[in-house]
């Protein structure tokens, strides 16, 4: 039963309660599993890896791209997650009954500090703090303070920032935030014809202020260092893409005062956000996922050459769009369409085979005319996440998806086993065209599918809930685009997830 608050609260947040109603019958039914045909890898076409030939064209293409003022590129970058996660074993560490580093985690994060690139910022905290600085601290067997220092509100409070604002690499010039890494990023494969850059990040409310200081801070240097004008802009998830929580029994979750609780929609939600961007071609990288200047290169290439394979397919496309719109295609022609349709496109349909004449022009246009993602994928190296798929989609077809295992029936061998033997994973590495043949943007809402979302298992001040989570944005939310698998190296895949990554080779 709605209440007078409860509607006071959907009307905030900009929900209806039709949409309350579709999230409510969600946990009632469930999500399907999608029907796979197989994983997708280098032997089945699935993924593309070009050969030196090939890819020097590609990297044309792109470098020919943006010499023309009149494209507009942007960097969409996914910011707002917090990093807590990344020092869940310190805060461990500082509930633990024992005072001196004892397990690996914690031994390894104190015998590398040194060469943590926020060393210099702990070191000023805690001398203002204790009159002494890491080093000092540490002889003394005070090892809590350190941490504290690190993650307390009253010290650098890195357990409560977003990655985004993190020290992650050291330079003679100072150290760098994984931001700033973007930055660097963003001016040598996205600097348009006119020298611009334009680099977009998602952030949370609280930390949206902070990000705007540091931007203001950098882009003037970074851009007479680098050439180039940056556009730096901000957006937030947006309410209206929070979902309802549910109790057990599929009844809303309600807080102690009785209000309805909606939780965050996961990384889903930023359809939205990305929608909003006025641009003919977007790149997307998670906040996390950098390196130092001096292991740049090959993301710098690999990026350069995902974008020239989409822009190069992109204009194939095109031209047959105005083809069919002229009218007038003859059979060989059309036929000509559907094997870029599926061979190039990997959009494959059994009975698209059978249709001829307006039908088969009607078909194509509409396969042609969407959205189109170029994704690189890396070798399987046993890191979490998803993988590139041959799924069924509802009309019929078989194309190219990005799964997570949650989309998967694991109960099913022959499923599982497809997962499990996937020869790639998804590293968030995506290049994305976001207008049609006539310049004018898609609406990328049209082309999420609603069947894909996943339920997940919270709690909330002591009491079991059920969330609801969106289709991921390169899973389900994307699910109706256009997708090519590109191969890159895992040098351009370079994640960090705890704080001890930051001593890995690669962020040195």
């Amino acid at each position: 039963m709605m209440t007078e608050q409860d509607c006071a609260l959907l009307a905030k947040k900009g929900i209806s309660e039709e949409q309350l109603n579709a999230q409510l019958s969600a946990f009632q039914t469930g999500f399907p599993f999608l029907q796979l045909e197989g994983a997708a890898d280098l032997a089945n076409g699935g993924i593309y890896a070009p050969d030196a030939a090939a890819a020097a064209r590609h990297l044309s293409d792109w470098e020919a791209y943006t010499a023309d003022a009149d494209h507009r590129v942007v960097k969409f970058v996914p910011a707002s997650g917090a990093a807590s996660r990344m020092f869940k074993d310190l805060f461990a560490f500082l509930e633990a009954d024992y005072e001196m580093p004892t397990t690996e985690f914690e031994r390894t994060f104190f015998d590398r500090l040194e060469d943590a690139a926020f060393l210099d910022d702990l070191d000023r905290v805690l001398i203002a703090h204790y009159g002494k600085d890491t080093a000092a601290l540490v002889a003394e067997g005070m090892y809590k303070a350190v941490v504290e220092g690190l993650l307390g509100s009253d010290g650098l409070n890195y357990g409560r920032l977003p990655k985004g604002l993190l020290k992650f690499h050291r330079y003679e010039s100072g150290a760098r935030t994984p931001f700033e890494e973007h930055l660097v990023e963003g001016a040598r494969y996205a600097k348009d014809g006119k020298g611009r850059v334009l680099v977009h990040f998602t952030v949370s409310p609280e930390h949206r202020a902070l990000f705007e200081v540091l931007a203001q801070e950098k882009k003037a240097d970074l851009g007479r260092e680098l050439e180039a004008e940056f556009n730096i802009s901000f957006s937030e998830q947006k309410p209206s893409t929070d979902t309802i929580a549910v109790n057990a029994d599929n009844t809303p979750f309600r807080n102690a005062d009785g209000t309805l609780l909606f939780r965050p929609g996961g990384h889903g939600a930023l359809i939205e956000n990305l929608n909003d961007i006025e641009a003919d071609v977007v790149f997307i990288k998670n906040i996390d996922n950098v390196v130092p200047d001096r292991l740049k290169a090959d993301t710098v290439t690999y990026k350069k050459l995902l974008a020239g394979v989409l822009v190069g397919l992109q204009a194939q496309a095109f031209a047959y769009l105005d083809e069919l719109d002229e009218g007038n295609v003859g059979e060989d022609r059309l036929q000509e369409m559907l094997r870029f349709v599926e061979e190039q496109l990997h959009c494959k349909s059994t009975a698209a085979r059978a249709l001829e004449g307006l039908e088969l022009m009607d078909y194509l246009y509409c396969k042609l005319n969407r959205p189109m993602r170029v994704c690189g994928m890396v070798r399987n190296v046993g890191e979490p996440g998803g993988g590139p798929f041959w799924a069924y989609n509802p009309d019929g077809t078989v194309s190219l998806q990005i799964l997570e295992s949650s989309q998967i029936d694991m109960t099913d061998a022959k499923k599982k086993a497809m997962f499990e033997q996937g020869t790639h994973f998804n590293p968030v590495d995506l290049v994305c065209a976001v207008r049609n043949y006539e310049g004018t943007p898609f609406d990328l809402r049209e082309y999420v599918d609603p069947a894909t979302g996943f339920i997940s298992h919270k709690s909330k001040d002591g009491r079991e809930l059920k969330a609801l989570e969106l289709p991921g944005l390169w899973n389900g939310a994307m699910s109706d685009w256009n997708t090519i698998f590109v191969e890159v190296p895992l040098s351009t895949f370079n994640p960090v997830k705890t704080v001890n990554d930051l001593y890995r080779e690669q962020h040195q």
